[in-house]
């Protein structure tokens, strides 16, 4: 009966402890966490962030804007492949855009320097 208990109550602890783990969900913007390396937005978002030191936002559910004043900056929205990429491109839905691997960079008013380090960010994936 002892046993039964000791047992029970090593499992309930168990289960307790496992829950405090880490979580699945992507670093939030200024969040010293690193991003999840599956995470390819949430790759991009901190090496344009941190190691670009670009001033970016994330956008709806799979997009990140590099925000310039007065010059509506690059785009770049992500998709789960290069092939899901290359269709929106085929359905015309895509003018503008510039395929980098799964993602489409969207040049706007983007300066050369811009699009250079957001290349070289999208580049590593």
């Amino acid at each position: 009966m002892i046993a039964r208990l000791l047992a029970t109550g090593a499992c309930a602890a168990a289960l307790a402890l496992s829950a405090c783990g880490g979580s699945d969900a992507p670093a939030s913007p200024g969040s010293s966490k690193p991003p999840d390396p599956n995470d390819k937005r949430g790759v991009a978002f901190a090496c344009l962030r941190d190691k670009k030191q670009l001033p970016v936002r994330m956008t709806g559910a799979k997009s990140i804007q590099v925000e310039r004043p007065r010059s509506g900056g690059p785009r770049i929205e992500f998709f789960v492949s290069g092939g899901e990429a290359e269709g929106r491109q085929f359905d015309g839905n895509a003018q503008g855009a510039e395929q980098i691997g799964a993602a489409l960079l969207f040049v706007n008013k983007g300066t050369e320097d811009d699009l250079a380090q957001i290349e070289d960010c999208l580049d590593d994936q």
